[in-house]
């Protein structure tokens, strides 16, 4: 697909992983409209640095995804919509699981009769490798159950559910990236990583929840990589596709990479208010990438310890905008 001139929206936008889609379509040429969460301080998130200061380069619209007529307008037109608007933190599902079916399942069905209703030529809907739940068996391929372990899983598989209902029901050209693990700049403190390392240039202590968890780590621009392939096969439309790298690393393990490559004087301490209930803790997320190759020729490009750099790099000259001291939940 040759994006130049494309008309594309990014629900989503001012997120971690919305705002370096924008980048990218931005630098391929589309025009690209950016939906954000509405807030009263006009804050875009994470757009502000690159955008913030007026540009013309991105069309920016305020508003909230569970409202079906703010979507429709935003929609409306639009060659391709990319649906990354969601709530993602898995602790706080379980102090506010309503909002989590809102934003997630009602914005999601919102998103897709939108881009039925616009004739929209193709629609990427985001997953999470949460929805796999603990493993039943690894690596993780497509055809593995689904398992909602925690209220934002059990949003997210809703979520994918209605996605495929519009393929199905409407042939709504719509194909699901669900990605394993992703990090890198901008990601905010509720993931580990950012915990880990903020923590790490701040302190001589790093406090986590449980240390064996296996997680698939993914830098964030081989994921971007992933959400532009898909949109941009003509064999994706019906099918849920992971991007992942294949490779597993315990929390405890990736956390004391990262006190070598920033404070190898810190402790590592499992704290217990960070540990997640016993059934709802996903133990082992490891994928299966081989989908996204043959459908879309898709492999990640940037290893864990290349990824890690870059990113430590950009948070300490962003610390400022971190609260390692407090809980993120």
């Amino acid at each position: 697909m040759n994006w130049q001139g494309r008309k594309v929206l990014v629900t989503g936008a001012g997120g971690f992983i919305g705002s370096h889609l924008v980048d990218a379509l931005v630098d391929r040429g589309a025009e690209v409209t950016a939906f954000v969460h509405y807030n009263s301080r006009n804050d875009w998130g994470m757009l502000e640095e690159n955008y913030g200061d007026g540009t013309d380069r991105i069309s920016v619209i305020m508003g909230d995804v569970t409202d079906p007529f703010a979507v429709a307008k935003a929609v409306s037109g639009k060659d391709v919509v990319f649906h990354l608007a969601a709530l993602i933190g898995i602790p706080y599902s379980y102090a506010a699981p309503q909002s989590y079916v809102q934003t997630n399942v009602t914005g999601t069905l919102n998103v897709m009769q939108a881009s039925l209703d616009a004739g929209v030529e193709k629609v990427v809907h985001t997953s999470t490798s949460e929805t796999y739940g603990t493993a039943i068996y690894t690596p993780i391929d497509e055809k593995h159950p689904l398992q909602g372990q925690s209220p934002y899983s059990a949003s997210k598989i809703g979520a994918d559910k209605i996605a495929e209902s519009f393929w199905c029901s409407f042939e709504l050209p719509v194909a699901t990236l669900r990605p394993f693990n992703t990090f890198g700049p901008r990601q905010s403190a509720r993931a580990v990583i950012p915990t880990i390392i903020t923590q790490a240039l701040t302190s001589d202590e790093i406090r986590l929840g449980s240390l064996t968890p296996v997680r698939d780590l993914t830098f964030v621009a081989d994921t971007v990589g992933a959400f532009l392939a898909i949109a941009e096969s003509d064999k994706t439309s019906g099918l849920t596709i992971n991007s992942g790298t294949g490779r597993g690393v315990t929390i405890g393990d990736l956390a004391g990479s990262i006190r070598k490559l920033v404070n190898p004087d810190a402790r590592i301490i499992c704290e217990e208010q960070r540990v997640r209930p016993g059934n709802s803790e996903v133990m082992t997320l490891i994928c299966d990438n081989s989908l996204a190759a043959e459908k879309m020729g898709w492999r990640p490009e940037h290893s864990l310890e290349d990824g890690l750099s870059i990113t430590i790099d950009w948070m300490r000259e962003h610390i400022s905008g971190y609260k390692p001291g407090q809980y993120n939940i």
